[in-house]
C-alpha cells in the first residue's frame, strides 16, 4: 500500500506512522528522517537543505520533493510506503501525484488523523522534558512525574520547550490551517481521504486506522 498520513499537530502521526508501517511490512518515511539522512549522509539535497536551515530559513519545496523522490525510488519502498509530514502542502501533493504517475503507480489511501484543537493544545503545551536525558518525557496531566519539576528516573530538572507553549501551538495550527489541511481537500476530489479520531489509547488508534485502511483498499 501506499499511504499519505495526515493531521495536526499533537495528533499522534509518528507514533501512528511506526506501527501501521510495521503492520502493513512497508517503510515509514518521515521529512524529519529525509533531511537528518541527507545531511548525515552529506548528500546534495542535504547540503542544500542545510544552507537554508543554517540560515535560518525554510527549506524549498523542490529540495524536500527530491528527497523524498530519491526515498521512495529505493528498493524497500517498491511494495509501497507510508509518508509522514510529507506532502504538507498542495504543491508536494501535485509534485508526489506526478512522481507517482511517472512510475505508473497511484496512492492506495489518504489517512486523515482528527482531533479537536483544544485537545491539541492540551498534548502538547503539557508535555515537560528532562534537562539531563531528553529521552524522559513527562506530561502534566497523562503522565505527571512523582514530584513537580524533577524528572522520577534521574532527578534531573522538567521543563517546557519553546515549541511546546501554548502560543507556539497554536502558531502551529495555524500553519497547519493554511498550509497542509487544503491537502486533504485535494485527495477527498480524488476520494482517497479516509477520516478516523486520533482521541483513546495508541492501540486502539491503531486498530481503528488499520480497519479504515482494510475498508479504503476493498472499496
Amino acid at each position: 500500500m501506499r499511504i499519505v498520513l495526515v493531521g495536526p499537530p499533537g495528533a499522534g502521526k509518528g507514533t501512528q506512522a511506526a506501527y501501521l508501517a510495521k503492520n502493513l511490512a512497508i517503510p515509514h518515511i518521515s521529512t524529519g528522517d529525509l533531511f537528518r539522512a541527507n545531511i548525515s549522509q552529506d548528500t546534495p539535497l542535504g547540503r542544500k537543505a542545510q544552507e537554508y536551515m543554517r540560515a535560518g530559513q525554510l527549506v524549498p519545496d523542490e529540495v524536500t520533493i527530491g528527497m523524498a523522490k530519491d526515498r521512495m525510488q529505493q528498493s524497500d519502498a517498491e511494495g509501497g510506503f507510508l509518508l509522514d509530514g510529507f506532502p504538507r502542502n498542495l504543491a508536494q501533493a501535485e509534485a508526489l501525484d506526478e512522481f507517482l504517475k511517472g512510475e505508473g503507480l497511484r496512492l492506495d489511501g489518504v489517512l486523515d488523523l482528527e482531533v479537536p484543537e483544544d485537545e491539541v493544545v492540551k498534548r502538547i503545551a503539557g508535555r515537560r522534558m528532562c534537562r539531563k536525558d531528553s529521552s524522559h518525557i513527562f506530561h502534566a496531566i497523562y503522565n505527571p512525574p512523582k514530584t513537580e519539576g524533577v524528572c522520577d528516573t534521574c532527578g534531573g530538572e522538567l521543563y517546557q520547550r519553546e515549541d511546546d507553549r501554548e502560543d507556539t501551538v497554536r502558531k502551529r495550527l495555524e500553519v497547519y490551517h493554511t498550509e497542509t489541511e487544503p491537502i486533504i481537500d485535494y485527495y477527498k476530489a480524488q476520494g482517497l481521504v479516509v477520516t478516523i479520531s486520533a482521541l483513546g489509547k495508541v492501540g486502539e488508534v491503531t486498530e481503528r486506522a488499520m480497519a479504515a485502511l482494510e475498508r479504503e483498499s476493498a472499496s
